[in-house]
């Protein structure tokens, strides 16, 4: 199995393409989060905190449809062809997915690991 590099970004933060469309960082698959999950900035007392947070952590995976998406993307990086590139982007890429996708965090006990 070959290594799978996971980006975190934020839409709102990324160049724009001609049209005015942000253009998300090269991958073999994006996963837009924005409709799938709820906001965590939208959750009391979390606004200022990243996703490194364990508070922040215990909201994203407490979201609806948190969990089967990490086990969506888990069995994705485990095709035969398996991707080399997994990118995941929500607003503002401070609360959803960097606590994903941050070297040191994947596949700590509390942070599900994609492979």
């Amino acid at each position: 199995m070959h290594p799978i590099r996971l980006t975190s970004f934020g839409y709102l933060h990324l160049p724009t393409g001609p049209d005015g469309s942000p253009v998300p960082p090269a991958a073999d698959r994006i996963e837009d989060v924005r409709d799938r999950l709820r906001d965590p900035a939208a959750a009391r007392d979390i606004l200022d905190l990243d996703g490194l947070n364990p508070r922040v952590q215990d909201v994203v995976l407490s979201t609806y449809g948190a969990r089967e998406l990490l086990a969506n993307l888990a069995d994705y990086a485990t095709l035969p062809a398996g991707p080399r590139r997994i990118a995941i982007g929500c607003a503002g890429g401070r609360h959803r997915v960097v606590d994903r996708t941050t070297e040191g965090h994947a596949g700590r006990v509390r942070i599900p690991r994609l492979v």
